[in-house]
């Protein structure tokens, strides 16, 4: 089977274009999601040594503070776009937001590490109702010519989300302790999903469809015999799986000798996130000028070579890496995601579930098995593990090539915009 259909042919002018109103408030509302979203999931990350410390817990078992979240979060996802079939888009993102926001707040009044774990747990499948569905609320509602950036903003916000996630609970472990910050963080999501539900538009392209078990699977069966969509499934695995593997556990390489850095030092480090505000977008602008397979396998290029040079012993090097390493990350997942959307066709909501599946069940595999090959080889060990899932990804980069274009592929590409520039 070639492709899947792509969107269904409409009027170009019943879709949001780049520039109009409708178009900041989408990005604007996503922007807050996504911001709420991964600092919600990711604000444990540098507070894995101190789990260490509190818990008495080693490496591996630490990082199930998130990798438990990640997993279940995938799992989840597979129901969460087919259950946004029958409801809607908008209320399963709110939804999602609000108790996602309230889990993690009741997570610090949690006493052990059992209890902990399992509010984790839950949050994975709270926060299941937005990515997916977001994905899929953009795909539906943004012109062709216009996906590619709106789906890099919305990257974006994921981006500031992650970073401010981890920044605040790592500052504030300094000056407070671990549960202030992850307190403060659930704070700010509240807030942000109260700005999302107010500002996003309700779909004008939604169509209910019933929760039917066969129909599922009948998608579902489509979606993997499609030629180019499995193969992106893999590289948000392999994407996730490398860029969460390395921020897992540099805490632990630059809290120890030769670096002894403090805890609120590592957790400005994250303020790399940042970089992604830039190359999501404009990343993803740059694939609907040139092309996508152009540009997927030079992201994954930049993801190894940034491995590389954490291995080396300056700590400006190490840095150097890390940034490589996150500009790759945002760029490529900027393209897949996109792709996939573009792939998909009348399957938009099964195909993006899936490929969220892949992409957070590499964070969650891969970021549990990078702690086995801390404890084995030390930083060594990690940087040879994930330096191999780069290379795996871009060697699949670079056989995305043989693919047919998609018929739709010959749309008028979008109108240039200023470098990195938002709109």
């Amino acid at each position: 089977m070639s492709s899947i259909t792509a969107r269904e042919p409409q009027s170009a002018s019943d879709f949001v274009h780049h520039g109009t109103p409708a178009f900041h408030r989408i990005n604007l509302a996503l922007f807050a999601a996504g911001f709420a979203t991964f600092g919600l999931l990711y604000c444990v990350q540098p507070l894995l040594p101190e789990f260490s410390r509190d818990y008495g817990v080693n490496e591996a078992v630490s990082a199930l503070s998130l990798s438990l979240t990640t997993g279940v979060l995938g799992f989840a996802m597979l129901f969460a776009g087919a259950i946004s079939d029958a409801v809607g888009r908008k209320p399963i993102m709110v939804g999602s937001l609000l108790s996602s926001a309230l889990l993690t707040l009741a997570s610090v009044l949690m006493p052990n590490w059992t209890s902990f774990l399992i509010v984790r747990g839950l949050l994975g499948i709270a926060l299941s109702g937005l990515p997916a569905v977001a994905m899929t609320y953009l795909a539906e509602e943004m012109d062709i010519a216009s996906i590619g950036l709106g789906m890099g903003l919305y990257i974006s916000g994921n981006a500031i989300g992650g970073m401010s996630g981890r920044l605040i609970t790592g500052v504030l472990t300094d000056f407070a302790t671990w549960r202030v910050g992850v307190m403060v963080v659930a704070v700010v999501g509240i807030g942000c999903a109260l700005v999302f539900w107010r500002l996003l538009p309700p779909s004008r392209h939604f169509v209910a469809q019933p929760l039917r078990l066969r129909a599922l699977t009948e998608r579902f069966g489509v979606i993997v015999h499609d030629r180019g969509l499995p193969w992106l499934f893999a590289e948000g695995f392999l994407l996730l799986g490398a860029f969460v593997t390395i921020y897992n556990y540099i805490g632990y390489r630059l809290l120890a000798p030769p670096y002894n850095l403090s805890q609120a030092v590592v957790g400005a480090i994250f303020a790399i996130y940042l970089i992604g505000t830039f190359s999501s977008p404009w990343v993803g602008h740059l694939a609907g000028k040139l092309g996508r397979r152009k540009v997927l396998w030079s992201m994954l290029a930049l993801m190894l070579i940034g491995t590389a040079l954490t291995v080396l012993m300056p700590l400006w090097a190490v840095l150097l890496g890390v940034v490589a390493l996150t500009f790759g990350f945002f760029g490529g997942h900027s393209v897949v995601s996109s792709w996939v959307g573009r792939r998909a066709g009348a399957a938009k909501a099964h195909a993006s579930s899936l490929y969220l599946f892949c992409y957070y069940l590499g964070s969650s595999i891969a970021g549990a098995c990078g702690g086995l090959c801390y404890a084995a080889d030390g930083w060594n060990g990690v940087a040879w593990f994930v330096g191999a899932m780069a290379l795996v990804g871009l060697v699949i980069a670079l056989g995305l090539y043989r693919l047919p274009p998609l018929p739709q592929n010959t749309a008028t590409p979008p109108t240039p915009m200023s470098r990195g520039a938002m709109p």
